[in-house]
């Protein structure tokens, strides 16, 4: 008689910065989900809050009665995104018995139906799979682009200049796919609701730390694919996400508010490290050469510059000098 497989395992991973109280509905989503028997545990890392967010998800597991379902971490310093995930990973790594996949939940996103299951069942019946990707709807109930292909200079050039004709034209590398993609294999899906297989992510080493902030699991993602795995966008698995409540920076289109100098630096680091530095600035310069063509577009259509505040001082500063001195490390 076979022996009977058990169901796999998940750790739900959540990393706090200052939305206590979104995180915890986060936590309680999860606990709250049957997930057909798979064992579900929960990690929630309090990335140094400001204020008393370790304080008051101390007092939240307490008084909700989370006992050991929810792990709680509380971190003296800001890890930013991947490095609090690789906290708690490279913890669940070393374990005599780790568990089969880990769930990243953002801490401003909440599961709408049995996601973890849905995922993790994916998971089980593609070995070649290393990741797969909820869909994600705004609190209104629209939703929104959870599925990508990677960025290269011809889409960095195309989403800079923000004209529709140059957009249809060069549709084929548009980074964001249709809120309605169907299931099936992408080059990278949101770090919102995403699950890996635990083995897979360790093999390539986890987060790269020298990422504080954006694109990291980009770049995770695009490390897996070229060790040979696949990407999966499985819609079924529905997540709601209020978007940008946990970063400075929202979805979607670039905001007008100055965006802070770990983005430049991570989107100098995310096409140094998957493209080389000739490869970068290319990128850059197709970038930059996008913005600023946007300016007389925008001008000539009465419509608002689509570039944020200080980015034509910010990003030769941060990006293009850094990557033509070969100073693009620091």
């Amino acid at each position: 008689m076979a022996e009977r497989q058990l169901p796999s395992s998940i750790a739900v991973i959540i990393v706090n910065y200052g939305t206590a109280d979104l995180s915890a509905e986060a936590v309680e989503s999860v606990l709250s989900a049957d997930h057909r028997d798979h064992p579900v545990e929960v990690h929630l890392l309090d990335n140094a809050s400001p204020g008393h967010d370790a304080e008051t998800l101390s007092r939240i597991h307490r008084d909700r009665g989370w006992g050991e379902r929810v792990t709680l971490w509380p971190e003296r310093e800001n890890h930013g995104f991947g490095r609090g995930n690789n906290v708690v990973l490279h913890a669940l790594a070393k374990r005599d018995t780790p568990p089969d996949y880990v769930f990243l939940l953002n801490p401003d996103a909440a599961l709408e139906n049995e996601a973890i299951a849905i995922l993790a069942d994916r998971l089980d019946a593609e070995p070649d799979v290393a990741a797969v990707g909820a869909s994600v709807t705004q609190p209104s109930g629209n939703p929104v682009s959870a599925s990508f292909r990677f960025p290269t200079a011809r889409s960095e050039f195309v989403v800079a200049m923000n004209f529709g004709p140059v957009e249809r034209l060069f549709d084929d590398v548009r980074v964001s796919l249709p809120p309605d993609q169907p299931d099936g294999p992408v080059d990278w899906v949101t770090g919102a609701a995403v699950m890996f297989r635990l083995s897979d992510v360790m093999a390539v080493g986890g987060f790269d730390p020298d990422f504080f902030l954006y694109f990291e699991e980009v770049e995770l993602m695009h490390r897996l694919t070229r060790a040979g795995h696949r990407i999966l966008h499985v819609p079924k698995a529905r997540v709601r996400h209020v978007e940008g409540a946990a970063t400075e920076i929202g979805g979607g289109r670039p905001r007008v508010a100055r965006r802070p100098a770990y983005w430049y630096r991570s989107w100098r680091l995310y096409h140094l490290k998957t493209r080389g530095r000739r490869g970068a600035i290319g990128a850059g310069l197709a970038a930059f050469t996008g913005a600023l063509l946007n300016v007389p577009v925008a001008v000539l259509r009465r419509n608002p510059m689509l570039a944020p505040k200080g980015y034509y001082a910010d990003f030769p500063k941060m990006v293009l000098w850094p990557l033509l001195t070969g100073r693009d490390r620091s």
